[in-house]
């Protein structure tokens, strides 16, 4: 069953529109840093529990529960504990953590504290992705105007705890957005994922327990403490509770950020952002960005919710809602998918540094049109040697539009063998084409 979208308030959102809605003083204006105060005045294990009660799911792409995930922290280790945020946002397809850094920093870096005070940690680290240089430099201001107003610091508010906040820039790895890859490029070295056990609850930073949440997990803290665990799950559906940020990209009349109950369908987004552009239908379209295996116009209604997506044979990920119209050849759009994940392999396990490599000598032959039949036999046989074989998931996330494509698509690829080359016309796809031939 879809969420009904009427009774959504927007709230990581909600500030966006306003006249520089990344300051200080228009996020206290709309009552931001009230839910601080809150918490600073909860004992910690309690906000710990309504995170829980609240149903609040990782929204980096796994969907872990994120009370449950902090409540793993040992308090009896005597060493430090840290909290990360992971703002490596770089997936094809996947922007709503860095506008909402651009739009609304103060909400993060409120729920940075909030999350920090829960866990008992003193350091946190704000983890963003080095080639954006202007949202780090937003993040930081805001970050500087947080201790200004003594909402970091020593003694925060009197309350005797103390937090200090790094924003820390990234060498730009796509890798560094697995968690433990992510540690790695934290900690000065190469970043390449760790053997886990141990996990980064008991050995993380530094060898500490440390907590890693994504941007959007840590920013919808603040919500539930002002407002309540109920509230928040009264939103979305029974497994997948709350609110979330919908990227809509491609071929959508009005493409970008759509806040909505975690459970809506993609057919209703589509209508919230005009309807597919002019003239054309939707072909396949991705749930959760490029790593997902693809979806049809048959799944127009699935509920978009983590177990919803997955028993239509995807998964939710990070509601990277990339959509094709039928000008788009299939065969290219994986190609590139599958160039991007052989260029960004960290090469530490053989599966994934030579798997990616040979996806895509094979997928470019066949988007060329040569070849023969027995090819894409070849490519499956290339993605079942990959899947569930890799050091860590990016050689999963690269053979599941491949997969998938071939499910849905493979009358396609046979007719780039049978035509020699590729049937459909890259001016066609584009969004940009009237400008195009007009230069």
């Amino acid at each position: 069953m879809s969420a009904d979208i009427s009774t959504l308030t927007p709230v990581l959102t909600d500030i966006w529109d306003a006249e520089q809605s990344w300051k200080l003083s228009t996020y206290e204006d709309r009552g931001g840093y009230a839910a601080l105060k809150t918490a600073l005045g909860m004992a910690p294990d309690d906000i710990i529990t309504a995170v829980k009660d609240s149903g609040l799911r990782g929204r980096g792409g796994a969907g872990f529960p994120t009370g449950m995930k902090w409540s793993f922290i040992p308090q009896d280790n005597p060493r430090p504990k840290y909290l990360v945020v992971n703002a490596d946002e770089s997936e094809p397809g996947t922007c709503k953590d860095i506008p909402l850094m651009m739009a609304n920093p103060h909400v993060l870096v409120e729920g940075v504290i909030i999350s920090s005070f829960a866990i008992r940690a003193n350091k946190a680290f704000i983890y963003i992705r080095g080639e954006v240089l202007h949202v780090i430099r937003r993040v930081q201001a805001a970050v500087a105007e947080a201790y200004a107003a003594g909402h970091l610091g020593k003694d925060i508010h009197g309350s005797g705890y103390d937090l200090d906040v790094v924003v820390h820039a990234g060498a730009g790895a796509y890798i560094c957005g697995e968690e433990t890859a992510l540690l790695e490029g934290l900690e000065g070295r190469r970043g390449q994922p760790r053997l886990r056990p141990p996990f980064p609850a008991v050995a993380g930073l530094y060898a500490s327990p440390t907590v890693i949440n994504n941007v959007e997990s840590i920013a919808s803290v603040p919500s539930i403490i002002e407002h309540g665990a109920e509230w928040f799950a009264s939103m979305g559906t029974e497994k997948s509770k709350g609110y979330g940020i919908f990227s809509l990209s491609g071929h959508v009349t009005k493409p970008g950020q759509y806040e909505a109950p975690l459970g809506i369908t993609l057919r209703e987004l589509i209508d919230l952002a005009g309807g597919m552009r002019e003239g054309h239908t939707l072909k396949f379209w991705t749930p959760g960005g490029s790593s997902t295996p693809l979806l049809t116009d048959e799944h127009l209604d699935v509920p978009l919710g983590f177990e919803e997506v997955v028993a239509a044979g995807s998964m939710l990920g990070t509601r990277a809602l990339q959509l094709f119209d039928d000008t788009t050849c299939v065969v290219r759009a994986v190609l590139r998918w599958t160039e991007f994940y052989k260029h960004e392999s960290c090469g530490k396990c053989t599966p994934c540094r030579e798997g990616t490599w040979w996806l895509v000598q094979t997928l470019a032959k066949l988007e060329n049109g040569e070849g023969q039949e027995s090819d894409l036999d070849l490519l499956l046989d290339q993605c079942d040697n990959i899947f569930g074989r890799s050091f860590c998931a990016l050689a999963d996330g690269a053979v599941s539009p491949i997969q998938s494509s071939i499910k849905y698509f493979r009358e396609e690829y046979l007719q780039h063998l049978e035509q020699g080359g590729c049937p459909f016309d890259p001016m066609k796809s584009t969004l940009f084409a009237d400008e195009l031939e007009m230069a």
